[in-house]
């Protein structure tokens, strides 16, 4: 039998990676982070439990990389949505509403990922290849918002996110979403009706 070529023996690392990052999002949305291992994610990925150790150096890893992923995934599909000629505005409206959404739909996985990243003792904010492409799509949406420094509007974007995400998960002080978004719309001069509006604070 012929040797694989590289391509193939690619695809099946990729393929290998994605099944690992998936069965992370879904053990950790069932168990939440602490109780889910390293163990129970390869065997809901169907893999030997050696290779997560060959794609991830540790756990807090592989979780902040299924989550970058788990966002910029989200976040390509309800752009994808939208109609070629949509406004910048309708864009960037449609970015926000997305990363909220993840929030209340993935409560766990949010919490867990925000945890880890404000948690100084487990190690920096982490910049893998999935974060950068989630950067790179919110950097796209703010340059045809009109940013004058796109790179910079990002990393005020990114807090913004991040604090509207723990306001609506906050236990116990969660903050209505309609609340959190109309904060985050009326920054950058967004229209309510634009992106995938819930009903107001004041709506029954």
């Amino acid at each position: 039998m012929a040797p694989r070529g590289d391509s193939v023996n690619e695809e099946m690392r990729q393929r290998s990676r994605r099944r690992i990052l998936r069965a992370t999002i879904t053990l950790v949305d069932q168990h939440g982070y602490a109780r889910t291992t390293l163990s129970d994610i390869a065997e809901q990925a169907g893999l030997a439990r050696g290779l997560l150790s060959y794609y991830f150096d540790s756990k807090r890893l592989l979780m902040q990389t299924a989550t970058h992923r788990l966002m910029h995934l989200q976040l390509s599909g309800a752009l994808a949505e939208l109609p070629p000629d949509a406004s910048a505005q309708a864009r960037l409206a449609r970015g926000i509403d997305a990363i909220l959404t993840l929030a209340m739909e993935h409560p766990r996985v949010m919490r867990s990922h925000l945890a880890l990243i404000l948690d100084p003792d487990v190690g920096a904010f982490v910049q893998d290849p999935e974060q950068q492409q989630l950067g790179a799509i919110l950097q796209d949406l703010l340059r045809g918002w009109g940013a004058a420094d796109a790179v910079a509007e990002h990393a005020v974007l990114r807090s913004a996110l991040m604090g509207g995400c723990i306001g609506v998960l906050l236990p116990g002080a969660a903050t209505p979403l309609p609340l959190i978004r109309a904060d985050l719309f009326a920054r950058y001069g967004l229209a309510w009706e634009l992106g995938t509006p819930p009903p107001r604070a004041d709506q029954p």
